[in-house]
Parts: C-alpha cells; sequence; structure tokens
C-alpha cells in the first residue's frame, strides 16, 4: 500500500487529508506549467493514471469542436481568424504554436476516451455559449460521446447550454461556474445575496455535479462566515477550486501560498484545479512532515 500511495503521489493525482481526498486537476492538459499547452501525450498519461484533466472546447463551423482556448487562431497556433467560421478541413494543417503539434479535434478525443482508465475525469470547459453552439455542436456531441470508457463533464458560463447537455446526454457529468457573477453580486448586495444566489444554482435546472469557484473567492467568503464548499456539499455537490499554481514547483510553497492552500484544504474541496499537480503534492508532503 506504501508503495502504491508513493507512485500516486509521484503522478500528481490527489492529496489526502484528515480523511478527506482532493483530487488534484491538470489544468489545460498540463501536468507540469513547463509542459506545452494542450498536450495530447500529457493527455494520455493522465488517461493511463486515471488523472483528472481539464481542456477548453471551441466550436467549429461544422458544428465540431477544436480543443483550444481563444476565440481567434492567432494567440495559440500557427493560423488566422476566428475558429467559429473554420471548419474541420480548414484546420487540418494548423498547428500549436508550441511544439509544431497538430491541433486535438473533438473526434481524436472520442477515439482517446476509449482507452482511458476508468477513474480517468476529463474536464470538457466550452468556451462558446449555447447560442454559438447550437443544436448542431450538442448533436456532435451525443454522436461522438455516447459510448465512452471514461467520465466526461461539460462545464461552461452558459447554463442554456448545460442545459441542453443534461438534455441530450444524461450520462455526462455537468459543472457550473458562477465565479463572476458572485463576485459581482458580492460587490453590489453583500454575501448574503451571493448565498441565496448559490443556492439557487445549486437547485436550479443544471443539476450540476461539480460547482468551479476561484480559489480566492472561497477564502474570502469563510472569512465572512460563508463556507462555500460546504455549502455545496450539503446539497450533494462537488467543489472545484480553481486555479491554484506554485510560483516556484522546485522551491515548494512560499509562506504566503502555504497559508492560503493550507486554508484551503481546511475546507475540503472536493478537487482543485493547478498547472503544476506533482509539484503540489511534494510541497504538501513536504509541509506536514515539519
Amino acid at each position: 500500500m506504501v508503495q502504491m500511495t508513493r507512485l500516486l503521489d509521484a503522478q500528481g493525482l490527489e492529496i489526502s487529508h484528515e480523511g478527506h481526498r482532493t483530487r488534484l486537476k491538470w489544468h489545460r492538459l498540463r501536468k507540469r506549467f513547463a509542459d506545452p499547452l494542450f498536450s495530447a501525450e500529457v493527455m494520455a498519461e493522465g488517461f493511463a493514471a486515471g488523472a483528472s484533466m481539464e481542456l477548453d472546447l471551441r466550436v467549429r463551423a461544422d458544428g465540431g469542436f477544436v480543443v483550444l482556448h481563444d476565440e481567434e487562431l492567432e494567440g495559440e497556433t500557427t493560423g488566422q481568424g476566428a475558429i467559429a467560421k473554420k471548419s474541420i478541413g480548414d484546420l487540418t494543417a494548423i498547428r500549436m504554436q508550441e511544439g509544431d503539434r497538430p491541433l486535438i479535434l473533438s473526434e481524436d478525443l472520442a477515439a482517446m476516451l476509449q482507452s482511458a482508465h476508468p477513474a480517468a475525469l476529463l474536464q470538457f470547459d466550452m468556451k462558446d455559449d449555447f447560442e454559438a453552439i447550437g443544436a448542431r455542436g450538442i448533436a456532435h456531441l451525443a454522436a461522438h460521446f455516447q459510448d465512452i470508457a471514461a467520465s466526461v463533464i461539460v462545464s461552461g458560463g452558459s447554463l442554456d447550454l448545460i442545459v441542453a447537455v443534461k438534455e441530450k446526454l444524461p450520462h455526462l457529468l455537468r459543472g457550473i461556474d458562477p465565479t463572476d457573477k458572485l463576485y459581482d453580486i458580492k460587490k453590489a448586495n453583500g454575501w448574503k445575496a451571493v448565498e441565496t444566489e448559490l443556492r439557487a444554482d445549486l437547485r436550479g435546472p443544471t443539476e450540476p455535479d461539480t460547482i468551479y469557484l476561484h480559489w480566492p473567492l472561497i477564502l474570502d467568503a469563510a472569512n465572512e462566515g460563508l463556507d462555500m464548499i460546504a455549502l455545496c456539499q450539503d446539497e450533494g455537490k462537488r467543489v472545484d477550486a480553481w486555479t491554484f499554481t506554485l510560483k516556484g514547483p522546485d522551491t515548494g510553497f512560499s509562506e504566503e501560498e502555504w497559508l492560503g492552500f493550507s486554508t484551503l484544504m481546511a475546507l475540503k474541496p472536493d478537487q482543485i484545479t493547478t498547472d503544476e499537480a506533482p509539484a503540489t503534492e511534494r510541497a504538501w508532503r513536504r509541509r506536514m512532515a515539519d
């Protein structure tokens, strides 16, 4: 058992603390910040290990999707123009700026998921709203992700989109991120209004499995007496706290980082999004051994 624990630790999969398991999610398919953005090789490694990973999806003109964050091709690839105006044929010759790698298409994801470890979890973070994706995009997801070995969770800021996913792909998990809205509500009306809105989202028509919340928002709320994680967990929901990335992966936590991370861990999130999963686990073990 000790040997297995060491293996998992080395892979950056989770931290166990006071009987609670917190998964470490690989942000934008990066196990380490030094990894190239949206790497199929890292994704394959994560699938083999049973990791939790996140990628961004942008809708194409033909209703399919490509793994990219930005609306335009210029920022991340060798291409130009709006992704929503490109069909699959327009994208085959385009490469990622890092490493001259081909783009990952939704069709590729469907094939790769077939060989995933059953514990693997892949988050599709939808960067377009339902108006842009439409019925054709939902139909594409339904056609390609009906029969997959690993768990997939579809998340996004568009609640209409998540409801549509629930109706057409009920077997997929769903996630919502109300962070921006909650920051606005806090500024305008205070923490009690934040609590009311969050409860409404938890009980709303998306029927989410996971709530994605900015980790400083979680700590700010806790400091004012609102435990957002406990509130969500009491409603049967999981919480992903995003995105905590060590500034010095080789040196571990600074005192300021440790204060924030240990306070967050004490609130028992179900998952923490990070660009430095193995380093975070190593740094945690070192601190706990002191």
